[in-house]
């Protein structure tokens, strides 16, 4: 066994096994067990009885172990860390964790993949979640990110159609070429996406060795109510690396956890990894004025046209204590903002904004937000009450109301909801997004970004992956493809083609 790693799993971190006694075990409801060994037994070779409360209260634990798992994202890894800031944003944001050089804020940093099971594997080809929840003075911002700038789609009503085409397929329980390239065909603004995950990025070395976006826009708002909008960046100070391909599959057999052991690993022998923390910043104004809609999250917004201005630095440098306790029930939302942040029209984020937190309410229950991991450092008072598992005294004798004539928490005239202060004015319809040029532009010029070697694993790898659908999704897709470029299309077309002739 890996000597790193049995000093991790072991109390105390050495080789050796502590023998120090932790008291005396007992049951869940306290009471000392005696013997932890034989369960009773009506004689030798008697039944077990059904009376023998310490095995039917562990049975029955075990039983319900597992709470459900993410339906996106479930399997991950995760540290505990600071947000450090290194530049003035003070005139941009009254945020309070934002508001001097050198402040610091704990954070906790969750990574995952985001199509595959709890058991999957690490280097699947598969964007990267990058969640932070940083613990403010003014409750908890989280940051809730991939590892690529875009998004397949950019109304939130398709969300569950494109989740169901990275799952498996309802009859056979397989995964199913057929059913990405058939929706890709169908929503072509996905492909800048679709482009970046079957680049090398779409296989990084772990998740030291990747980026980190908001993908989003978001607003930065002052004192006043006055804001600009911002796409926040990650950028990792260990440097991009990626698979190949055929690194990948052949770790994805061999070591299906390599992302969560080495960012585990990394942390425990010091070598804490770091990223530099960026926003891009406009105007509403120039907002309006982009050729490229700054709200439609498969499109980015132009570093040559607003460059990234440095905030802060992110370090991780504490492994969690239990994976239970701190990853698995972590729980993100973009909907969790403090003073000074606030969601843009997105509507991509607008949805995300409900069915992050309604996931968490399913997945770990009403009071998820008590959970310990997730509980703001900055406290809660409220008039919430009652529901499963509530952790803390429910609010007492306190009333559950307000207003009320007993005291207690109520609203603050020192806490305006500058959030609220913007201007919305529009016919209610259903504004379709029609699908033009400009969906093409953004792949097309990362198309020719890449060098001649990250072309071709490109076209190697998604010529690769077309060619297990069927032929009427590869002839549906090709089209697209060359629309994005003539020679990227026509050089997967070729690939295929000698696959399939009748193609």
């Amino acid at each position: 066994m890996n000597k790193s790693l049995l000093s991790i799993n072991i109390m105390g971190s050495t080789d050796i096994p502590l023998n120090s006694s932790l008291g005396a075990l007992t049951t869940g409801n306290g009471n000392p067990v005696a013997n932890n060994q034989t369960s009773q037994a009506a004689g030798y070779y008697g039944p077990v009885l059904i009376q023998d409360f310490h095995l039917i209260d562990k049975l029955a634990h075990f039983d319900r172990e597992r709470i459900p798992e993410r339906v996106v994202h479930a399997k991950g890894a995760g540290a505990h860390g600071y947000f450090e800031v290194t530049k003035d944003v003070s005139h941009l944001t009254c945020a309070k964790f934002l508001s001097e050089v050198g402040k610091r804020t704990p954070v906790f940093t969750r990574f995952s993949t985001v199509g595959g099971e709890l058991g999957s594997a690490d280097t699947a080809r598969d964007p990267r979640g990058f969640a932070v929840k940083f613990y403010t003075e003014e409750g908890n911002w989280d940051m809730v990110g991939n590892n690529t700038p875009v998004f397949f789609i950019r109304d939130p009503i398709k969300f569950p159609d494109f989740i169901h085409t990275q799952k498996r397929d309802p009859r056979t329980h397989l995964k199913n070429p057929d059913m990405q390239w058939d929706f890709w065909s169908h929503v072509p603004e996905a492909l800048h996406q679709v482009m970046i995950l079957f680049s090398n990025r779409g296989t990084p070395v772990g998740y030291r060795h990747m980026h980190g976006y908001s993908s989003h826009t978001l607003k930065l708002v002052k004192e006043d109510g006055s804001f600009h909008y911002v796409k926040w960046h990650f950028r990792t100070d260990q440097g991009i690396k990626n698979f190949k391909a055929s690194e990948a599959a052949q770790l994805e057999g061999s070591n299906p956890d390599y992302a969560t052991q080495d960012l585990m690993e990394a942390i425990e022998r010091g070598d804490h990894p770091s990223w530099t923390v960026y926003i891009q910043v406009f105007s509403e104004q120039e907002a309006m004025q982009m050729k490229y809609n700054p709200f439609d999250v498969t499109k980015v917004v132009s570093q040559k046209d607003f460059p990234l201005h440095e905030v802060g630095r992110m370090v991780l440098n504490r492994n969690p204590e239990n994976y239970f306790a701190e990853v698995e029930q972590a729980a993100f939302s973009p909907s969790h903002m403090v003073p000074g942040i606030a969601p843009s029209p997105d509507r991509m984020l607008q949805g995300r904004l409900f069915s992050y937190p309604d996931t968490h309410r399913h997945r770990l229950g009403a009071n998820y937000l008590q959970l310990p991991i997730n509980r703001p450092i900055s406290g809660v008072a409220n008039h919430q009450r009652d529901g499963p598992m509530c952790f803390t005294d429910n609010g007492g004798r306190r009333p559950n109301y307000e207003p009320n004539s007993f005291g207690g928490p109520a609203q603050s005239p020192h806490s305006q909801e500058i959030a609220a202060q913007f201007h919305v004015d529009g016919l209610v319809a259903r504004h379709t997004y029609g699908i033009t040029d400009d969906d093409f532009d953004q792949p097309r010029a990362l198309y020719r970004l890449l060098s001649a070697e990250e072309q071709q694993d490109l076209v190697d790898n998604i010529a690769g992956n077309i060619a297990k659908a069927k032929l009427v999704f590869q002839r549906s897709i090709l089209p697209h493809l060359k629309r994005i470029d003539s020679e990227f299309g026509a050089r997967i077309e070729t690939i295929l083609k000698q696959a399939n002739p009748e193609l």
